[in-house]
């Protein structure tokens, strides 16, 4: 990472590997004390061993997420890990999330994480870009797999470019679903993995998805992800290519995902926002 390693470093944690490969790639970088800030059903538990201290608390508890940055001492915060989207309607929200949710007029992952930053960043504490320590995650432009991209394949990457750079201000997601120059499903609320298994219901096999990062948005949240999960939704609707946004998206344990695109005869590049074509 750039700058100086900090001596100590809080996580705010979601779902899946990203929190624990996070703790553990700033480990050795250095960072001695890790703290995480946990969500109870949301969470993977092994965050405990790779951590010094976890405060496990429900979703919508903002009021018990400051006290426990108050209690640790620490300064400054990354977030890492997904939080399922529908829960913005079921959450048991104390006083103080609802008092940050009432002040919003949109509310979507800009607004709601934003404003949890400047409520961290009264209390004391730094939110740091979401991809610290993942920079050796993020690829540069290039195929990532064995397979490169058939001409139908790169049309529809371009085609996906396209629509990603007309609608990447818009909070409606990271991913577009294309098969044949037909746009399948744009990624809304419902999340990635969900828009994936919509457009397979509508357009079969052979489906090509671009996700990308959203334009202006906040480094400190809401990075494109990509994980090993994602595969099973590609797997399932037999979809044959994905593209990623160079050096703005995270593979999660990379080798894996690579791999495992060989394994199912996908087509795995990444490609630069700037070669969607106008």
């Amino acid at each position: 990472m750039e700058g100086p390693i900090p001596e100590s470093l809080g996580i705010i944690a979601g779902r899946g590997a990203y929190p624990r490969l996070l703790a553990e790639a700033s480990r050795r970088e250095g960072v001695r004390r890790l703290f995480a800030v946990a969500f109870r059903w949301e969470t993977d538990p092994a965050i405990a061993r790779v951590v010094d201290e976890v405060a496990w608390i429900r979703l919508g508890q903002l009021g018990a997420m400051l006290d426990a940055f108050r209690r640790s001492a620490v300064r400054q915060a990354v977030m890492a890990g997904q939080i399922k989207p529908t829960h913005l309607f079921s959450l048991r929200m104390d006083r103080a999330m609802m008092n940050l949710l009432a002040g919003l007029r949109e509310r979507n992952a800009h607004t709601i994480f934003g404003a949890v930053g400047e409520e961290l960043k009264k209390n004391g504490v730094e939110l740091l870009p979401a991809h610290l320590f993942m920079e050796s995650a993020m690829p540069a432009p290039g195929l990532l797999g064995r397979r490169p991209p058939t001409d139908r394949e790169q049309a529809d990457i371009e085609l996906g470019l396209k629509v990603a750079k007309m609608t990447s201000g818009l909070e409606i997601g990271q991913t577009v679903v294309i098969k044949n120059g037909t746009i399948l499903s744009v990624e809304a609320f419902e999340g990635t993995d969900a828009a994936i298994r919509r457009a397979g219901k509508l357009g079969g096999p052979g489906a090509v998805v671009v996700k990308v990062a959203k334009r202006g948005h906040d480094m400190r949240f809401d990075i494109p992800v990509v994980g090993l999960h994602t595969f099973r939704s590609l797997r399932r609707i037999k979809a044959s290519a994905l593209a990623v946004e160079a050096r703005r998206t995270i593979l999660l344990e990379r080798e894996k995902i690579i791999a495992q695109a060989d394994r199912q005869g996908l087509c795995l590049v990444s490609v630069s926002l700037d070669e969607a074509k106008t």
